[in-house]
């Protein structure tokens, strides 16, 4: 199991900062590589070509204005793509949210705007495979619950 983080641009590190200690704590692999789909479009098709031929991968992205990352992602990968666009002002997330999420047909992208959250639809995703990890997301789950029960 491996998360891919593909960022859009440097400026973005900030965003994904604890995303692979969080993977990491439940077992899972991650990277962050930044590849802006507009600058150097052969490099996520290189990126996604090569993890074609690997199982278990989920990909975030995360790109803000433009968002050409996600679908050419999503357009060239067999695997999952779960957009997280970051934004810093309202303007920010109006600009960032719509071109994430109109995208052209056969472009499955998701898109997940809390960090948390994508952090924990990626490991959902995998829990469809691993008995252990959907163990820890029902306990999980069971603590939230139970945090109501005061």
């Amino acid at each position: 199991m491996k998360v891919v983080i593909l960022l859009g641009s440097e400026s973005d590190q900030e965003f994904v900062k604890g995303f692979p200690s969080e993977f990491k704590s439940y077992g899972i692999e991650s990277e962050i590589i930044v590849a802006s789909a507009h600058k150097v479009p052969e490099k996520v098709f290189e990126i996604v070509s090569e993890n074609n031929k690997e199982e278990d991968i989920v990909y975030i992205t995360v790109a803000g204005r433009s968002n050409g990352l996600s679908g050419v992602t999503a357009a060239n990968s067999v695997h999952p793509v779960i957009a997280c666009p970051p934004f810093a002002t309202k303007e920010d997330f109006i600009i960032n949210i719509n071109s994430t999420l109109v995208m052209p047909s056969d472009t499955p992208v998701m898109t997940v705007l809390d960090r948390q959250n994508v952090i924990m639809a990626v490991l959902r995703i995998f829990a469809l495979k691993d008995k252990k990890l959907k163990k820890e997301i029902s306990d999980r789950i069971k603590k939230i619950k139970k945090s109501f029960d005061k």
